[in-house]
């Protein structure tokens, strides 16, 4: 029965490994085996499987120099090691290598071959059956080269352990050690490049693309994470597409025209080579024209797109290529090779004929090598000029170096160079067994592997350990996913000028080691974009929004269309395609062009500007014209006219005038704390002094005038000291009204922002309205009791209180300040200010005038007036008035009283009065008669009533004052007796207090 298995598992590994044939695979013995998976063919011939007969393998087309080339860096890197004195010495490794054609088919079928060869090793079938052809077993696979491949090779050696380290593969997905366990890599995975991909479009400014990704675990996770990147990026996506190379026509029509009508011009493509070349053509045969290609590391240097015949269409493409290597010695042996001398590569054969476009005479034209090239190059991607019917034999004498291929160009050993690290990278983790010293070593107790009975997991085992550094100086390590962290070279694609070829001009770097925002290095004086241009191209859905504007969102459209919106005034943007304008900080305001924020407008009543200089040259011309009304009053003191119209009084009075217009200063200028606390008060106390004195003045003359005969009570409680107790009380009133206020709530200075939008108003905020009202009021207060008394005196001798005048000037006062209390509240800004200090001067100046000019007229221009006889003449008319109206009441109901009891008329009282009823005075005197002996007697009033009228005549002559005072007091004697009226004698009795 044991016999029987052997045979059985026997012939199924004979009939794996005769399926590739012997020219099929590279291969030599060792003491170890390394497998290895590289695309020596781009594809398979599509063939029709109906099953009539047995199906047979897929036939590989389209030779790949550069697959090729990475197979001879493995075999290189495998020798050089044999060759180590010092690196696994005593031992030998062997190979096998196979072609996937880069198809998962083909790659899974050579695999089996590895996992058949170790599963025959784990039976220890020697002692039954004699194998003298036994080849050991694979204990490490380097491959395979697309991420579509290694995910399905990975899922099968990960089954049985076997490590596997590609050199090209970098999908993301294959860092997931839950499903790859055995996966390894020499490769920087894809994360890092969709995020450079990210970053470079946000470089160049642009933010409309389009994606294009190969329908495989390479292309779907790329482009995947690049979106993810993208969006962090406000980048936005116009298309995006899946694609292969064994997509139908219809489908490849249908992405070409979605890439012919997007207006997106930067196309980013997350493919491999073959994946991307039907696309290519299909654009070519548009000559659809104007993109910008931003390449993968997988198909950035391939020879299937970087054709001379497609530089028109894809000319502007940037890519990513990895970071280029140094193995010495491998120039000298690429040129070594020659199908007679590599008699351990098998595909030595085909690459010669495929290289020089001949067959050689030992090789069958039907071969499938032959064959498949013949089909290559019909379409025109092989590099001979004929078919196998048309190919010239090989002499095997031709010059490798004479024939430009990809083989032969290792300027820059991308990936040649990681399949040499991914070979050493092995032999190290095999030399950590070799050198284990038992006790230390990374297996149950410090044991250590044999390193003759190795097997692939201890390998395994070693590889995630590894440490080691390379033949550059760089250490080389895998992380906990199996990969190593590389940085990336940017490269542009140039038409060389000498051969019109595709040359990879390198134009940057990316350092994903570097921090982020400094990871991205790129010289565009070398980026040529179309094979000419420097100018970099525009990409975006939208204009640029210009400073001063942001973009605004179009409902129904990605965020990367916008239209710009300028900004609002007090907001700016001092970038380009700004989100969102910022505000100006409180004390500034936006320019013209919203493109920066300038200090905002400072208004407040200044002295400098017209509107303060006109005020303050009215406050001082009522300073001087209460300064000069003042100073007459002073000169004059000791006339009649001073002293009638209670001269201390006056003086106080013209005194707190000239306050009321100092006051009005402090409303000008940039207000400060203690201005604004200084000059509500000033102007309330001034005001209240100036109608207090008013007041008492007024009132004093009213209540004697109208009191009985006067006595010396009267004089007592009239005199100076009451009428200034009085003022003070008056006056005390406002100011505890005033230090309560500046107490709970002080007036201080303000920088209002809010009134208009780019202007600080600099005003004093007043702390209490409710206190500016009790101030203003209480002063409104005192005008009217004022109104009052002046009202009711407006007929009282003229001298002594100019009644009618105040009158008048109490009406200006509340004029102004009912005007002054809507105007007020309807300014704004420095215009408060401005109202408050035009009440404040209309009023002043009202009351001045009305009650001070009158007076100064008089003593300036009438002197003739300014003497104690006409000061006594108005007091005598006003006081004979009085008992005139008084005694003609008095007949005129005695009158009434005697026709109601008798008819009979009673005789009016006699008297010095001389009484014209309805008749002239039969013995007139001539006028000049009449003149003289006024101005001798003094003077002479007519007084007028309902039925008649009086005529009065008073002598005051200062020569002869002593008979003057005897006639006076004989003349007051006969009125008393003569008239009874207490009345006459009330505003007689008043004579002497003049």
């Amino acid at each position: 029965m044991t016999l029987y298995s052997c045979c059985l598992i026997l012939l199924l590994f004979t009939w794996n490994t005769a399926a590739y044939g012997p020219n099929q695979r590279a291969q030599k013995k060792g003491d170890i085996i390394l497998g290895g998976l590289f695309p020596i063919h781009f594809g398979v011939a599509a063939k029709d499987q109906d099953l009539k007969s047995r199906p047979e393998s897929v036939e590989c087309i389209r030779y790949n120099f550069r697959g090729f080339r990475w197979l001879q860096a493995m075999i290189f890197a495998i020798e050089e090691i044999n060759s180590s004195p010092t690196l696994l010495p005593n031992m030998t490794l062997g190979y096998r290598i196979f072609d996937t054609c880069n198809t998962v088919s083909k790659a899974l079928e050579a695999t089996l071959s590895f996992v058949a060869q170790n599963k025959i090793d784990s039976l220890n079938l020697d002692e039954f059956c004699n194998c003298s052809e036994h080849i050991p077993s694979t204990i490490a696979v380097v491959g395979a080269t697309g991420s579509g491949i290694s995910t399905a090779v990975a899922n099968l050696l990960g089954l049985f352990y076997i490590p596997q380290v590609s050199y090209a593969s970098s999908s993301r997905l294959l860092s997931n050690k839950n499903q790859f366990k055995s996966f390894l890599r020499t490769i920087p995975n894809d994360e890092h490049q969709a995020t450079a991909m990210a970053d470079i479009i946000e470089y160049f400014r642009w933010n409309w693309v389009g994606t294009i990704a190969a329908d495989d675990d390479y292309g779907r996770p790329g482009i995947e994470k690049f979106r993810e990147e993208a969006e962090e990026r406000d980048i936005c996506i116009d298309f995006s597409e899946l694609i292969s190379q064994y997509s139908d026509e219809e489908e490849i029509q249908q992405v070409v025209e979605v890439i012919q009508n997007s207006t997106a011009r930067v196309i980013v493509v997350f493919s491999s080579g073959p994946d991307l070349e039907p696309l290519i053509k299909e654009i070519v045969r548009r000559n659809i024209t104007g993109k910008i290609w931003l390449a993968s590391e997988a198909w950035a240097s391939s020879s299937l797109i970087a054709m001379p015949e497609f530089f028109r269409v894809i000319g502007s493409t940037i890519g990513f290529a990895l970071k280029a290597g140094q193995i010495p010695g491998f120039r000298e042996f690429l040129q070594k090779v020659h199908p007679k001398k590599s008699t351990n590569n098998g595909f030595a054969k085909e690459f010669w004929e495929e290289t020089f476009n001949c067959y050689l005479p030992d090789g069958s034209k039907n071969s499938p090598a032959s064959t498949s090239f013949h089909k290559g190059h019909e379409e025109g991607l092989g590099v001979g000029n004929g078919t196998s019917a048309f190919r010239p034999p090989c002499t095997g004498d031709e010059n490798i170096t004479s024939v430009e291929t990809p083989y032969m160009d290792y300027t820059h050993l991308r990936i040649s160079y990681n399949v040499y690290l991914a070979v050493y990278s092995i032999a190290h983790a095999l030399q950590d067994i070799y050198t284990c010293t038992p006790g230390k070593g990374l297996f149950t107790n410090g044991s250590c592997a044999d390193i003759k009975k190795v097997e692939a997991w201890q390998v395994l085992k070693h590889l995630r350990h590894l440490n080691f550094t390379n033949n550059m100086g760089e250490q080389v390590d895998f992380d906990e996913f199996g990969d190593l962290v590389g940085n990336y070279s940017i490269i542009n694609w140039h038409l060389s000028p000498e051969d019109g070829s595709v040359v990879f001009e390198e134009v940057g770097h990316y350092n994903v080691y570097a921090k982020k925002g400094e990871r991205l290095f790129i010289n565009e004086n070398k980026i040529l974009w179309g094979g000419f241009s420097k100018e970099v191209p525009f990409s975006n859905c939208s204009r640029d929004c210009l400073p001063g504007t942001r973009k605004g969102i179009i409902e129904g459209e990605p965020t990367c269309c916008f239209e710009c919106v300028d900004c609002p005034d007090g907001e700016y943007s001092d970038e380009t395609d700004a989100s969102a304008c910022d505000k100006c900080p409180e004390d500034y305001w936006s320019n013209e062009n919203h493109t920066s924020c300038i200090p905002k407008q400072i208004e407040f009543l200044a002295w400098t500007e017209p509107f303060g200089i006109a005020l303050t040259l009215f406050a001082v011309l009522g300073i001087f014209l209460t300064s000069f009304v003042l100073g007459v009053f002073t000169k004059f003191r000791n006339t009649p006219i001073v002293k009638a119209t209670n001269r201390e009084l006056s003086y106080l009075l013209l005194f707190s005038l000239l306050c009321c217009f100092s006051s009005s200063l402090f409303f000008i200028g940039e207000p400060q704390n203690w201005t604004c606390r200084l000059r509500q008060p000033a102007f309330g106390i001034s005001f209240v002094l100036c109608i207090s004195c008013i007041l008492v003045k007024t009132n004093r003359v009213l209540l004697v005038f109208e009191a009985k005969i006067p006595t010396s009570l009267h004089r007592k409680w009239w005199g100076l000291n009451l009428q200034f107790l009085l003022v003070f009380l008056c006056t005390f009133v406002q100011i505890v009204i005033c230090v309560i206020w500046l107490y709970t709530a002080p007036p201080s200075s303000y920088r209002n922002h809010e009134l208009e939008d780019e202007i600080i108003f600099i005003t004093c905020h007043e702390g209490s309205l409710m206190a500016l009202g009790f101030l203003i009021g209480y002063t409104c207060l005192l005008a009217a009791i004022c109104f009052f008394f002046a009202f009711k005196s407006r007929k009282l001798p003229e001298n002594f209180n100019e009644a009618k005048f105040i009158t008048f000037s109490m009406l200006i006062f509340f004029i102004v300040w009912i005007s002054f209390i809507p105007a007020y509240a309807s300014t704004y800004g420095k215009f408060v200010s401005a109202v408050e200090v035009i009440a404040i001067l209309a009023a002043s100046f009202g009351l001045l005038a009305c009650i001070f000019f009158n007076k100064v007229y008089i003593i300036l221009f009438k002197p003739s007036r300014n003497t104690i006889e006409e000061v006594r003449c108005s007091t005598a008319a006003h006081a004979f008035k009085v008992a005139a109206r008084a005694t003609l009441r008095r007949s005129n109901v005695s009158r009434k009283r005697s026709n109601s009891l008798g008819g009979s008329t009673g005789s009016t009282p006699s008297s010095s009065i001389s009484s014209k009823s309805n008749h002239e005075d039969p013995f007139p005197l001539p006028a000049s008669a009449e003149r003289q002996r006024q101005q001798q007697r003094g003077c002479k009033q007519k007084v007028s009533f309902g039925s008649g009228t009086v005529t009065l005549s008073l002598s005051f002559e200062e020569p002869q004052k002593n008979a003057m005072a005897n006639r006076n007091a004989k003349r007051r004697n006969s009125l008393e007796a003569q008239n009874s009226d207490d009345s006459l004698m009330r505003h007689r009795a008043l004579l002497p207090l003049q």
